[in-house]
C-alpha cells in the first residue's frame, strides 16, 4: 500500500527576483512571493507514518531558505551569458547586463527559472536530502511551485526501491 503526506504552502513560502526566458525574449526582472507545496508518497514506516511531519517541515523549509529573498540565477540557460568573479555574477541577455553580489544570488542548475524548473530543482534538493537522511521508505516526491494565487508548475519523481 501507498500513502501521502502533503505540506501546504501556506507553510513553506519564498520571496524571490527572477527573469524567465522563452521565445527569444526575456522577461523584465521582476518577484513573486512563491508558495511550496510538497508531497510525499510511499509504505507506512514501523511508526506508522510516511515522514514525522516535523522532518519533512524541516527538510522543506531549509531548501525554501537556500533561495528566500535571492535572485534566482538559471546557469544553466542556453540564452543568457553568465559570469562569476569572486564578488558578482553579470548575466548578459542581449542589451540587458546585470551585475549582482554572488551573496544576493541563487545559482540554480536549471535552464530557465519557470515554476516548473524550480519543481524539479525542489524536488532534487528533497530526495537529496532524504537520501542523506538515510529515509529509504518515500517511493514518490511531487512539488508544487506557486508563483501567485491558482498559478503553480509542478514535477515528480518516483524514487527507486531501496536494496534489500
Amino acid at each position: 500500500m501507498t500513502y501521502r503526506i502533503t505540506l501546504e504552502q501556506n507553510t513553506l513560502r519564498f520571496a524571490a527576483a527572477h527573469f524567465a526566458t522563452f521565445g527569444g525574449d526575456c522577461e523584465p526582472l521582476h518577484g513573486h512571493n512563491y508558495g511550496v507545496t510538497l508531497e510525499l508518497s510511499g509504505p507506512l514506516t514501523l511508526e506508522s507514518w510516511v515522514l514525522d511531519f516535523s522532518e519533512a517541515k524541516r527538510i522543506a523549509r531549509a531548501i525554501c531558505k537556500e533561495v528566500d529573498h535571492k535572485f534566482i540565477l538559471q546557469t544553466e540557460s542556453r540564452v543568457l551569458a553568465v559570469e562569476r568573479s569572486e564578488t558578482v555574477y553579470e548575466i548578459v541577455f542581449r542589451d540587458r547586463r546585470y551585475v549582482m553580489p554572488v551573496g544576493d544570488v541563487a545559482p540554480l542548475p536549471i535552464d530557465n527559472s519557470t515554476a516548473e524548473r524550480l519543481a524539479e530543482w525542489f524536488a532534487g534538493r528533497v530526495t537529496t536530502e532524504l537520501a542523506g537522511r538515510g529515509i529509504t521508505n518515500i517511493q514518490r516526491v511531487s512539488v508544487g511551485i506557486e508563483e501567485a494565487p491558482g498559478q503553480a508548475g509542478w514535477y515528480s519523481i518516483d524514487l527507486p526501491e531501496p536494496d534489500s
